[in-house]
């Protein structure tokens, strides 16, 4: 017959249970925050990106950002106003230099350049006619003076006459000096003959020169006149494409008023803009790394803008190769400009941890399966290097993306 156990027996046994049970229970709590703890100071090595620090050249850059436009750009504008007769093709056509693009209506222009043109007849007749004028009075007045000095010579010679004869007792004195009176007479005519053809040079040269420049100008009046009907029909400048085209027939247009753009699609260059605090690493012929969808083209700068608008200053990129196909105009790219070449600088590769030079804090791949917290030194910059001045040797392997979820940490495990 079996015996009934005391409760005080019972209430040993079930003391005792509970104590494994709860044994058991902080056991297992501590393994899973040990292996909890464990987990959290490690990271698979395949979710780091792991660079290594290697000797090598440094090309520093500063960042810029800039526009692929045409090489170049033609506005065709009227030089006249007037109004729009016909179109002769439309935006995105090709043409070539000296095609046709468009007709106005240039009767009074052309009325213009025929007045013009009788007016420059007229100023060529009216010089024409005056250096005959001149040349008639001229030579007439040369040949008074030929004629006066024959009669002063003449009176010279009834001067000379009369002494003679005064000194063989046959003349009179009062005959002498009526001889040396009309002798010196007839000098001072003379002598007031050659001034007058002299003044008279002078004059009628004047006149001339001033007719002269009356016809210069009219002439010049004119060339420009032809001119300006020539370029009043209107032409492609170039080779190009018609990227604009004012095709509103019938519309009255003004002089200095676009009419098209001819633009070179085929070649390229780069309109950048760089923030002013970092205008001074520009400089004419520096290279510039031109990155298009991952690719690079390279160039230089051909042109810094002196001015700064709105915090920026412009610059132009003159590509190597400025045909390429990666080439589109209107994409944004993005620049990358040289101020600077270093050669045997320890550099890691670039990443979202730079923001520019200074002290970090990298994680550094000490032995397989380990990464330790330290502190370096870096300085300049490219997209696709960082120097490292101090902290990191050759060789050795740095964590380069995003470390922040382990600020706090000296090391971590590598899984």
């Amino acid at each position: 017959m079996d015996r009934e156990i005391p409760k005080s027996e019972q209430r040993k046994e079930a003391r005792k249970r509970y104590l494994k049970i709860g044994g058991v229970v902080v056991a297992v709590a501590a393994v899973i925050v040990v292996i909890f703890s464990l987990l959290k100071e490690s990271i698979k090595e395949s979710d780091l990106t792991i660079g290594k620090a290697e000797i090598g050249t440094l090309e520093s850059t500063v960042s810029a950002s800039g526009k692929i436009v045409p090489l170049y750009e033609l506005a065709v504008v009227s030089p006249v106003s007037t109004k729009i007769l016909e179109v002769y093709c439309s935006e995105g056509d090709g043409v070539k230099g000296g095609e046709p693009l468009l007709k106005l209506d240039l009767q009074s222009t052309e009325i213009e350049l025929q007045r013009l043109m009788d007016e420059a007849a007229m100023r060529s007749n009216d010089i024409e006619q005056a250096k005959l004028n001149d040349a008639t009075f001229l030579t007439d007045l040369e040949m008074r003076i030929k004629a006066k000095e024959m009669s002063v010579s003449h009176l010279k010679a009834e001067v000379a006459n009369e002494r003679r004869l005064d000194s063989i007792g046959s003349g009179t004195g009062d005959r002498i000096r009526e001889a040396e009176l009309a002798y010196a007479t007839g000098q001072l005519e003379l002598e007031q003959m050659k001034v007058q053809l002299g003044n008279e040079r002078k004059s009628h040269g004047a006149a001339l020169r001033s007719r002269q420049l009356e016809g210069t100008i009219s002439r010049r009046n004119l060339a420009n006149m032809e001119r300006t009907l020539e370029d009043a029909r209107i032409k492609a400048p170039r080779k190009g494409t018609v990227t604009f085209l004012n095709k509103n027939l019938g519309t009255s247009i003004g002089a200095g008023e676009k009419l098209a753009v001819i633009s070179d699609l085929e070649h390229f260059k780069i309109e950048g803009d760089i923030p002013e605090t970092n205008s001074g690493k520009l400089a004419l012929g520096s290279g510039v790394n031109v990155r298009i969808n991952r690719n690079i083209v390279k160039g230089h700068i051909g042109h810094v803008s002196p001015q700064s608008v709105n915090g920026m200053v412009q610059f132009t990129v003159i590509l190597d190769e400025d045909s390429a196909a990666l080439l589109r105009s209107g994409l944004r790219t993005e620049l990358n400009v040289i101020y600077d070449v270093q050669e045997n600088v320890t550099r890691i590769p670039n990443g979202s941890y730079f923001q520019g030079p200074g002290v970090y804090e990298l994680f550094v791949k000490t032995e397989p399966g380990r990464l330790e917290k330290r502190t370096v030194s870096l300085g300049d910059s490219n997209f696709d290097y960082v120097e490292v001045k101090a902290g990191i040797a050759p060789g050795e392997d740095v964590v380069v993306s995003d470390m922040s979820a382990f600020k706090k940490k000296k090391s971590i495990n590598l899984k």
